[in-house]
């Protein structure tokens, strides 16, 4: 059953029951999309920095450098004579 069909059908039980129509299919598709991109665009606003993705990545980037650089440092020191 497509949507076409589906809303034919939810059409005639409302009829049966006396109650309001339902809309039709596509309606509020673009009054919906836009208020997903609102809410990225306050999601981008709200979220601190470091919780969005690419703040994330850098502190995992940084983290792991500075543990490889210490790791190195003491592998290179304890090797000298």
């Amino acid at each position: 059953m497509n949507a076409g069909q589906q809303h034919l059908l939810d059409l005639y039980r409302a009829s049966r029951r006396d109650e309001s129509a339902p809309p039709a299919p596509g309606t509020h598709t673009v009054r919906t999309a836009r208020e997903i991109r609102r809410w990225y665009r306050f999601r981008a606003v709200v979220t601190a920095p470091t919780d969005r993705l690419p703040g994330r990545l850098r502190g995992a980037l940084r983290t792991a450098a500075t543990t490889l650089l210490r790791r190195g440092a003491r592998g290179a020191g304890a090797g000298a004579p």
